[in-house]
């Protein structure tokens, strides 16, 4: 069990992320891929990823290193999930590659056990060893690419929904409803929130610094996750609530619906303030059909266009970006 302590100072600093965390949806998201099971609605997202890594040998090879170092089940190194990933993940990918050594070689030796030996080159990572540190750097950014940013607006449309619940939850109930309906194993009473089947018997003590609660649309169904290292800022992950979730799935099929397969599409990119060659890129459209759809959703009141330069960048308009949300 994680016995989680809070006294009043930490109820009043405890807040929902604002955003879903890169590194913990690569992280986790690596979990889903290797377990033999899988929730039903990423079972397409696994399908699709998995035949895009069979035949390519030199994609395996180069995701292989990352995929050592965080093993499906049990412990996996908190310096892969840093908090500075808040910041989007270049942010963090360069805060995880500058962790400090002394953290590398003790959370190395923990994951290097008898029954998870690690190979020469996750060792060489525990040393410090830049090459080894830039090899990782490059198998996490390839692992992103393919993996993760592709579903990165499903991502975000479940983090925002699941979001918008908790708030209505402190709304109604204040911030002890919202920890006890994190998760069925989940219990806060007396200023302690116990988290039940945990894989280690243990207490973090907050000691006035509050909890960030993380949504995550990768974790499995169990129990929620925290940071071995009690001195690191906590968090505590959780999955998103699967309403939530299936609320967005249902909005993405109506609003391809309503305006178009590539119009929709258009609208969910318009999420990360994109340039138009952004759009076109991402959707394999030419520029011109970019800027005609950024158009259509702009004289509509769904997206703002503003030039920086010689660049035209897109965000979502207050309409817009209920449409994404999928009305939740």
């Amino acid at each position: 069990m994680l016995r989680i302590h809070f006294t009043v100072a930490d109820l009043n600093r405890t807040r929902v992320a604002t955003a879903p965390d890169p590194l913990w949806e690569l992280a986790l998201s690596m979990h889903q891929l290797r377990r033999r099971g899988s929730p039903p609605l990423l079972a397409g997202w696994k399908s699709d990823l998995a035949d895009r890594l069979r035949p390519d040998t030199t994609l395996r090879r180069e995701v292989a290193l990352a995929l050592a170092l965080n093993p499906p089940t049990g412990y996996f190194p908190d310096f892969l999930t840093p908090a500075e990933a808040a910041g989007g993940f270049e942010a963090g990918l360069q805060a995880l590659l500058n962790t400090p050594r002394h953290r590398l070689r003790a959370e190395i030796a923990l994951l290097d056990t008898a029954a998870h030996r690690l190979d020469p080159d996750a060792l060489r990572v525990g040393d410090g060893d830049p090459g080894a540190l830039r090899v990782l750097g490059r198998a996490l950014r390839r692992y992103h690419d393919v993996a993760v940013a592709p579903v990165w607006d499903r991502i975000r449309a479940s983090f925002d929904a699941d979001r918008a619940l908790r708030a209505r939850t402190v709304l109604d109930g204040g911030a002890v409803a919202l920890l006890n309906g994190l998760h069925p194993a989940v219990r806060f009473t007396d200023g302690v929130l116990e988290i039940a089947n945990y894989r280690a018997t243990r207490d973090l003590y907050l000691d006035g610094r509050g909890l960030v609660l993380v949504p995550s649309f990768f974790k499995a169904a169990s129990r929620p996750m925290a940071l071995v290292d009690p001195d690191l800022p906590p968090v505590l992950v959780y999955p998103v609530e699967r309403s939530a979730r299936i609320v967005t799935e249902v909005g993405r099929t109506s609003l391809a619906a309503l305006l178009g397969r590539t119009r929709a599409a258009v609208l969910e990119l318009a999420a990360d303030n994109p340039s138009t060659g952004t759009v076109a890129g991402r959707l394999g459209i030419s520029a011109p059909a970019a800027s005609e759809h950024l158009t259509v959703l702009r004289d509509a009141g769904l997206v703002v266009s503003t030039r920086h330069g010689n660049t035209v960048r897109h965000t979502l308009a207050p309409l817009g970006r209920t449409l994404i949300g999928g009305g939740s």
